[in-house]
């Protein structure tokens, strides 16, 4: 296997300061670094398509949030951790573009729903199918096993953390 760039900033350290920086170094370089990779593929797509990794973010989730593909614009900030503010000016800006829709709540004045027009439900799984090729093809020269591995590994370690599943 030939050594990395982590590879070599961690045995930098492990030169200058023995025993001070290790693993955790590693593990958060080779997150970030996979996690670079993969993000460059798709936000190239998503180019692409017009959109902005946080406008593709917003539409992924309603669309995955199933018929009738709305959510609150409070559940949205939630499930993406964005502020409300964030959240607001990314709906405002998709709205525009025609892509949702703005609906009071019948059942609180106070609140609104936020549901993907048929231009966006179409955007969105274009857009979904095109960042999912762009990671599978980013990923197709590392063996099933190991992407597994990856997978479980990480997961455990995030839940170790204090992440939820």
């Amino acid at each position: 296997m030939s050594r990395d760039s982590t590879d070599e900033i961690a045995a930098a350290w492990a030169q200058e300061l023995p025993g001070v920086v290790g693993e955790e170094l590693e593990l958060a370089k080779r997150a970030a670094r996979l996690a670079a990779i993969l993000g460059d593929k798709v936000n190239a797509e998503l180019a692409r398509l017009g959109l902005t990794k946080a406008e593709y973010e917003i539409l992924a989730v309603l669309r995955a949030s199933g018929s009738p593909y709305r959510l609150r614009p409070s559940d949205l900030a939630t499930r993406l951790m964005l502020s409300s503010g964030g959240t607001s000016n990314l709906v405002r800006r998709l709205t525009e573009a025609k892509l949702l829709d703005r609906e009071a709540d019948p059942a609180d004045a106070r609140s609104s729903w936020v549901r993907l027009t048929k231009t966006g439900v179409r955007l969105s799984e274009e857009a979904v199918r095109a960042a999912t090729t762009a990671q599978a093809t980013a990923l197709a020269a590392v063996p099933e096993p190991d992407r597994k591995a990856a997978i479980a590994a990480l997961r455990q370690v995030l839940l170790a953390l204090g992440d939820r599943p």
